[in-house]
């Protein structure tokens, strides 16, 4: 296999440097060629036509971001942003993921080698996903194609047969009512049935075949016993309302947790009461999922949204800012502590892992540890979902999209094993990675498999 062609665009001749020897350890893939600003980057794109980009992120004369929108409207193709860890760099992180940028790194230190060599490994392992899942989208691409150049043959030679001209020949049957008058004795409940309406009480073969004559309605009867089913879930998880009583106050106050939780006496508001609960899971692509899922979901939504985006510290709480521009919801980065409440999104600090544990008087709080990795990430969605199986007392309902690896999947298993309201996980078609969504599936614990635009307006749906 040829390797794979990659253009690095950076302002430093210095960093450019570093990131080529980095990508270069690796066999799968050669640097064709560099570029020092976002201008220089499209004519070189435009040119080379390499299979990837890694861009930084602030550049002068074109910035990266700018640059990055003219490569994905005129030649798309996986570009994996550097970013600066100061609030300028982060917040254009962000929005280039919005753009359509594949993923980011966090720039190296250049003083700390083993800094380089971490970040070198991350960034292998981006590329790696990256040329994954264009190669899948392609190959899914090619196999829809397939099929649509067979179908019109056998399509065409059912519509020439004479099949309509049938349909008269028989429908004229009813001339057989006008020869049944004819004959004075011939008073049958048939055709006095057929012809006026009227039930006999010595008719009932007739009215049988009367009926069978009718056409049938079209079997939507099981559409309402999804409603009962949900109405009956709520009434049998009303019954123990005693459940949050389990208090784990002491818990949130343990001294190997992060910053007290200051904001959590202004959040209590609403926390009372609690009887519903989503917790979502994504990684690579996640931002714009995330940006798509939350415009889509009321301000006046019966329930927290606890959401696990796996990204370093810091660019969490610039991706809660951008999201809560955009989302009728208050969507803030989780703070230790925090009291849920209706009406607000809460998106794990990048280096936490995050769990939703009971409170006291019937309320649910965040609680952030610093416990080991898990899948290699820290926040895990795993240590969410996990969080909420003791939860009864709650309607719980669980949300797996884009994103590289399985995490999220095993928990969701046990969730849904428990009797979970309801499990959702973004399809093929619209996800950046089919990763994490599709090891879900695989268990065989997804309800609704659906594309993205869509896992918003059915979720709000199956709470409300």
């Amino acid at each position: 296999m040829r390797p794979y062609k990659v253009l690095v665009v950076d302002d430093s001749a210095f960093m450019r440097k570093i990131i080529s020897d980095l990508i270069e350890s690796d066999p799968d893939f050669k640097v064709t060629d560099t570029a020092a600003t976002g201008r220089e980057a499209i004519t070189k794109v435009n040119e080379l036509q390499p299979d990837l980009v890694t861009m930084d992120v602030e550049m002068p004369e074109m910035n990266g971001l700018e640059a990055l929108k003219v490569i994905m409207a005129n030649h798309p193709l996986p570009v994996i942003m550097l970013s600066g860890i100061n609030e300028e760099g982060m917040r254009e992180t962000i929005m280039a993921l919005e753009s359509g940028a594949f993923d980011f790194i966090r720039k190296p230190s250049i003083t700390n080698s083993q800094d380089i060599m971490a970040v070198g490994v991350s960034l292998i392992e981006q590329m790696k996903g990256a040329m994954l899942a264009r190669e899948q989208r392609e190959a899914r691409i090619s196999s829809l194609k397939e099929p649509e150049a067979v179908l019109p043959e056998p399509v065409r030679p059912q519509a020439a047969k004479p099949v309509v001209p049938e349909l008269p020949v028989r429908l004229p049957g009813p001339p057989k009512t006008n020869e049944s008058p004819a004959k004075p004795a011939a008073d049958k409940p048939k055709s006095a049935d057929t012809e006026l309406g009227v039930k006999r009480p010595d008719s009932a073969r007739s009215g049988t075949e009367w009926a069978r004559k009718l056409p049938k309605p079209p079997a939507a009867p099981p559409k309402p016993a999804a409603p009962e089913r949900l109405k009956s879930r709520r009434q049998l998880e009303a019954a123990p309302p005693a459940a949050p009583e389990v208090k784990a106050v002491p818990e949130l106050t343990a001294p190997q947790q992060p910053e007290p939780p200051a904001a959590a006496g202004d959040r209590k508001q609403g926390g009372k009461g609690l009887r519903k609960l989503v917790a979502v899971g994504c990684s690579t692509g996640g931002p714009r999922a995330l940006k798509t899922f939350l415009e889509n979901i009321p301000a006046n939504f019966p329930a927290p949204i606890v959401i696990v985006q796996h990204m370093p510290p810091n660019f969490t709480k610039s991706l809660a800012q951008r999201l809560n521009t955009f989302s009728p919801l208050e969507v803030s980065e989780a703070e230790h502590g925090m009291i849920l409440r209706q009406g607000a999104a809460y998106i794990a600090p990048g280096g936490y892992h995050v769990k939703v544990v009971p409170a006291a008087g019937g309320q649910y709080a965040i609680e952030l540890t610093t416990e080991d990795a898990r899948n290699g990430h820290r926040p895990s969605v795993d240590t969410l979902y996990e969080s909420l199986l003791p939860l009864t007392g709650l309607e719980r309902h669980a949300v797996i999209m884009t994103g590289m690896g399985s995490d999220g999947a095993r928990m969701m298993k046990a969730l849904y094993d428990s009797g979970v309201t309801s499990t959702f996980a973004e399809n093929e078609e619209t996800c950046v990675v089919y990763g994490m969504p599709r090891s879900a599936v695989e268990l065989h614990c997804v309800k609704y498999v659906l594309p993205l635009q869509e896992i918003a307006p059915r979720l709000v749906q199956a709470v409300k």
